[in-house]
């Protein structure tokens, strides 16, 4: 189900919840380099003039490019990627800040993502800045050079290789071992460089950001509360499962006290200047399964290793309790004593970002997707209603509401299902989905953990066994059971029949009220699941879609407390010969205040530039939709439209650096700066040697279908951003802006 321009422009135009429209400003611009260079070409120049921006020229031939599809194949013949913040003309950036730089009594941290600028005054405010994993390889090799310590990767890694693939149960060992230091050594300082940081920044006269160290500047980490006394709170029903005692599985002893945060991913600001933070891929660090009481499977069951994609398994030294990980935080910039809160209202699962619904008069409403491959929408629902949505006492009813999970229906209608003890158990069958799968908690409660269902015939004994969330879960009160259910928020969900979907990530709320959602991509996994394949198509009906979706999602009656609402494709990813707008897996989302769409994209960085000579593989077999996203080249920025000339339409903004991902784009009041994090450079291939870089070759398809040779030069590795030779590859946060002074939107 994807729509076209000119079912967009109705769609647009339709029913009471459509987008307002708002003229776009005319501005023109010139220019050539990394901008599209095509002269005399009237389409072009209607594009320069409904956008503020000359969209840049990417590897990917589009179809609103303003190229002779008959030219296309000549103009994309050769392309060459930089390792660079690449923008339109007209457009610089500056860098903000960077991984090592000091931050409070600590460090800013590794791979920043989602950004927050809460504004005390203009051009002046909170910067908060999200920390969410270890890239391996860049960070071995930049770590002493970096942050000025030596860590014991060589004597670690040799004992890694020697305890083979199931990794090294540290928390089993004793104090006493050499090896649990070493490994308590790496963890830490890998800890430390995830969270959250809060920096507080102005702008100057001459229209460059600078940091102020002031005295709210401050690291919230993976290991805040471990030796500083710095814990996180929370509140909720799962605070009861923190508390307890006795249970049937880990219980970590510290009560209601939360050591640290971890794989920080997205996010989302209030209206009362709090900033939410999202637990996304704990299952990497901490046992993801839990027991039907809530408690943590032991920490045994999450081994330390290190692999090329990451140093996992950083909280089984430290025994850390895996109930207390994947959950959303809320941490107030403005004050320096606030090391965050963890909502469990608001469930646990792979949290990915959060839309915010803060109405006078009407219920809080919170919007999260889990980031899996068959993950579910989630919305929070407050039992109280919004008296003043600048009140920063709202945060208080986030401790009391319910929290629902989305039911799509193919024909574009759905509702919101309850995680609560008597929600019926309806799991959707496992045929429905594209990888004929669904996982379930596991039949044998007394086990806990969760199962793989591939027979639709399982799912009726399932019902017979289990008719209510209730029975599958355990608690002495019924504040414990509530607990249980949203400490399992996810295959609780899917026990309850919540519509598996395709890994949604970014929730983004239009001034009008619609929820957008980007659902990245459409590939089953073996082990977690996939989409449901009625739902989620590609242009042509495919069931299997790698290349994402944006979604729009309008409540009945536009009420944030609706039961039920509206749902359609906003825009379709892929190649534009193939029906999609030219991105692959869309991620984080931006809305401005004209109520355009600002993407960007999620491509694994193993997939970025992968040479495509040829799109029959080896054994004669087309190549795989995964591998083909080698055609986009690297991870970029998008703008869409919603109103003007160019509606409907995609345009690229930007590119990233080698192997990296442009994540967590935030504008500022005034909308003259755009802050954007450029995550993981060198992830792949690490540091930059001696400026090196290879020839490949791509079977590129111009916009009407023509096959064509593409001929790319690819750097390897990446010494952004100081693009000097065989530096570091570092993370950092960036401030993007018009060179003239203008506003960006």
């Amino acid at each position: 189900m994807v729509i076209k321009r000119r079912h967009f422009l109705t769609f647009l135009g339709a029913g009471t919840g459509a987008i307002a429209l708002h003229p776009l400003l005319n501005q023109s611009q010139s220019g050539t380099g990394a901008s599209l260079s095509i002269n005399g070409d009237g389409a072009i120049a209607q594009t320069a003039n409904a956008l503020k921006f000359v969209p840049i020229q990417g590897p990917m031939p589009l179809a609103n490019d303003g190229i002779d599809r008959l030219k296309q194949s000549v103009n994309y013949s050769q392309f060459t990627v930089v390792d660079d913040v690449v923008l339109p003309e007209g457009y610089a950036y500056q860098i903000v800040a960077s991984w090592g730089d000091r931050v409070g009594d600590s460090r800013f941290g590794y791979n920043n993502d989602y950004l927050s600028f809460v504004e005390t005054q203009p051009d002046e405010g909170y910067l908060t800045v999200n920390f969410e994993y270890i890239s391996a390889i860049p960070w071995q090799q930049s770590f002493q050079q970096v942050i000025g310590k030596t860590l014991p990767f060589e004597t670690v890694a040799a004992a890694l290789e020697a305890a083979g693939e199931g990794g090294i149960n540290a928390y089993a060992l004793p104090d006493s071992d050499p090896l649990k230091g070493q490994i308590q050594q790496i963890a830490k300082e890998a800890l430390i460089d995830l969270g959250i940081g809060v920096i507080s920044i102005r702008k100057e006269t001459n229209g460059q950001w600078v940091r102020m160290h002031s005295a709210v500047d401050r690291r919230i980490t993976g290991t805040s509360g471990l030796e500083d006394g710095r814990y996180l709170k929370s509140t909720g029903p799962a605070v009861t499962i923190f508390r307890k005692t006795q249970g049937i599985g880990y219980i970590d002893g510290l009560g209601d006290k939360i050591i640290g945060t971890f794989n920080n991913c997205a996010g989302g600001t209030t209206p009362w200047g709090t900033v939410f933070s999202a637990e996304e891929n704990y299952q990497d660090f901490v046992p993801e399964p839990v027991n039907a009481d809530g408690t943590s499977m032991q920490p045994s069951e999450k081994t330390f290793f290190i692999a090329e994609d990451g140093v996992n398994g950083l909280g089984n030294v430290f025994g850390l309790a895996g109930n207390k990980y994947g959950w959303m935080v809320e941490v107030d910039p403005a004050n320096p004593n606030d090391y965050g809160t963890k909502h469990t209202w608001l469930g646990r699962y792979r949290h990915e970002a959060v839309g915010i619904r803060a109405d006078t008069g009407k219920k809080l409403a919170f919007y999260s997707g889990c980031d899996r491959r068959g993950g579910h929408l989630y919305k929070f629902v407050s039992t109280a209603t919004i008296s003043n949505p600048r009140d920063k006492a709202n945060s208080s009813l986030l401790s009391d509401g319910m929290l629902y999970g989305a039911k799509f229906n193919p024909d574009g209608t759905g509702a919101w299902v309850p995680l609560k003890a008597d929600t019926p158990v309806n799991p959707d069958l496992p045929s429905i989905h594209a990888g004929k799968m669904i996982t379930l908690p596991n039949t044998d409660r007394t086990a806990g953990g969760v199962m793989k269902v591939e027979d639709d015939a399982m799912i009726a004994t399932f019902k017979q066994q289990f008719k209510t969330l209730g029975d599958l879960y355990q608690g002495s009160t019924p504040e414990e059971l509530q607990g249980a259910i949203l400490i399992d928020a996810h295959y609780a969900a899917n026990a309850a029949g919540v519509t598996c979907t395709a890994r949604p990530e970014d929730t983004d709320i239009a001034p009008n009220g619609s929820l957008f959602v980007t659902f990245t991509s459409g590939s089953p996994s073996s082990s977690d699941g996939s989409p449901d394949a009625q739902v989620f198509k590609g242009p042509n009906g495919e069931s299997l879609w790698e290349y994402g979706w944006i979604v729009r999602i309008d409540e009945d009656g536009n009420d944030p407390a609706a039961m039920s609402f509206k749902w359609t494709m906003f825009a379709t990813g892929g190649e534009p010969a193939e029906g999609g707008l030219g991105f692959a897996n869309p991620d984080n989302l931006l809305i401005d205040p004209r109520g355009n769409v600002w993407t960007v994209t999620d491509m694994s960085s193993d997939k970025h530039n992968k040479a495509i000579p040829s799109r029959i593989d080896a054994e004669g077999k087309p190549v795989k939709q995964s591998d083909l996203r080698g055609l986009f080249g690297n991870n970029s920025i998008w703008f869409l439209p919603t109103s003007g000339p160019n509606a409907g339409e995609a345009y690229l903004f930007g590119f990233g650096p080698m192997d990296s991902e442009m994540t967590g784009p935030y504008f500022s009041a005034d909308l003259k700066t755009l802050f954007i994090s450029a995550q993981h450079p060198g992830e792949v291939n690490g540091i930059r040697k001696d400026m090196a870089s290879e020839t490949r070759q791509y079977a590129m398809k111009a916009a009407d279908g023509q096959e064509f040779m593409q001929t790319r030069e690819v750097p390897i590795g990446s010494n952004w951003p100081s693009q000097q030779a065989n530096q570091p590859p570092k993370p950092s946060v960036i401030a993007i802006y018009r060179t003239d002074g203008g506003a960006l939107a």
